[in-house]
């Protein structure tokens, strides 16, 4: 009967340093012993990547994409080999590859490219030969033609759509996500100190907890797990602890509709004022933010009067620069009023799956917001969430409201401990 396969990803912080390198070692090394194979991907090592950016920036304002692409895949190449080096020291057989070399292809977009395909073929060789597999993640090359591929990176959080692609690929048993938390909370606990641990969160709701600001899972990881069917757990690797499972819940709707709170500070709010009412005039305005690559979220329009009305929506605050660029002349050809911007707003949402077939719950987080005297500025739904946009520096007010209004900080009635432990 062959071994259990286990893919583990361990993140920045869990490999920040020497010390922690080790102490990710011994851990590898236990999971051996118990007689599991290991694929192990990891991130570069701290700060690394931004101090690689940064190192960029003081070179040139705009580093050509390709070479920035090749200089950040390092950050994880360090990390993968000096994590060989102490398994090694610790008599584990283990050897480090590179994106490219465990088979990952992307579709070439430097700096934000997807994974096309997965050929693990040496992975399972090195794995046959009763190796640790140790790959670095983030990264991956081009499908180009052998000698013209190009290395490539997956955008921030790549190393967990390394980690979950590969264990779709490999059909992994387990892959499991180690960070500096225990696992997926209510809320932020760093602000809402009452904030629960999950024991178990559905795919739905943690892809829309990721969406709304929720940084402990990567969203292309939670869609790939989604698609893949692949049971996500996220643990600590600090302690011993029970994690998160992310998987379908059959129990769904038994639950607590509300399961959690995120937020987001990357969040600019832009209005055009007395945009002219007629059609046509909507893809005027987000036609050129598309081909500019700036996101659009959150959208609202004013009832017209007077042959105008008012278009208010939302973008990512670090591309707020540059869509001010795009739409002043959009306003002017438009023949719109003005253009008024506000980068100190902040997102705040409540998710839950089944929440747009339960009334009641959009009053309750309205009232909750009114009773802490937090002013709504912008509402956005969907199936399985509810998003407000408020002033950034009543965020805090906001989440600790919302959860002591939904008792999110009360354990659930039905109990998924089980479905931990059947994972382990």
């Amino acid at each position: 009967m062959p071994a259990p396969l286990v893919v583990q990803k361990f993140g920045g912080s869990s490999v920040a340093d020497a010390d922690r390198i080790k102490r990710v070692a011994r851990r590898i090394a236990r999971e051996r012993t118990a007689g599991n194979d290991l694929v192990v991907v990891v991130s570069a090592m701290g700060d690394s990547t931004d101090e690689l950016l940064g190192l960029a920036a003081a070179i040139t304002d705009e580093p050509d994409p390709r070479e920035l692409d090749v200089l950040l895949a390092t950050g994880e190449h360090q990390s993968a080999t000096l994590l060989s080096m102490a398994l090694h020291a610790l008599g584990v057989k283990a050897l480090s590859l590179t994106g490219p070399q465990a088979g990952i292809t992307t579709d070439g977009r430097y700096g934000q490219a997807r994974i096309a395909d997965i050929e693990p073929r040496r992975v399972r060789q090195e794995l046959a030969d009763g190796k640790v597999v140790i790959v670095a993640g983030f990264q991956g090359q081009s499908a180009a033609a052998v000698g013209d591929a190009e290395i490539t990176t997956l955008g921030r959080g790549g190393s967990d759509t390394t980690a979950v692609a590969l264990a779709a690929a490999l059909h992994a048993d387990r892959c499991q996500i180690f960070t500096d938390v225990r696992g997926i909370y209510t809320a932020d606990p760093r602000m809402v100190p009452n904030a629960r641990q999950l024991s178990i969160i559905g795919y739905e709701e943690m892809l829309e907890l990721a969406h709304q600001g929720a940084q402990v899972m990567q969203v292309r990881a939670v869609e790939l797990g989604w698609v893949n069917d692949v049971v996500i757990e996220v643990l600590s690797s600090f302690e011993d602890a029970p994690g998160t499972l992310i998987k379908e819940d059959p129990l769904v709707e038994q639950r607590n509709k509300v399961r959690g709170l995120a937020h987001d500070r990357n969040v600019a709010k832009v209005t055009i004022n007395a945009v002219p009412d007629r059609p046509g005039v909507a893809v005027a305005i987000f036609d050129p933010l598309a081909e500019a690559g700036i996101n659009v979220d959150m959208i609202v329009q004013n009832v017209g009067h007077g042959g105008t009305t008012d278009m208010s929506f939302t973008v990512p605050r670090a591309e707020l620069g540059r869509a001010r660029k795009v739409l002043d002349q959009v306003v002017r050809d438009l023949g719109a009023q003005d253009l008024t911007t506000d980068a100190s707003v902040g997102k705040v949402s409540i998710v839950g799956a089944g929440l747009h077939n339960a009334p009641g719950y959009a009053a309750r987080m309205f009232g909750a917001l009114a009773d802490a005297k937090v002013n709504i500025e912008m509402i956005s739904t969907s199936e399985v969430r509810i998003t407000c946009i408020v002033a950034e520096d009543e965020l805090e007010t906001a989440l600790r409201a919302l959860h002591d209004a939904f008792e999110l900080e009360r354990p659930e009635a039905i109990d998924a401990s089980a479905d931990i432990a059947a994972a382990g």
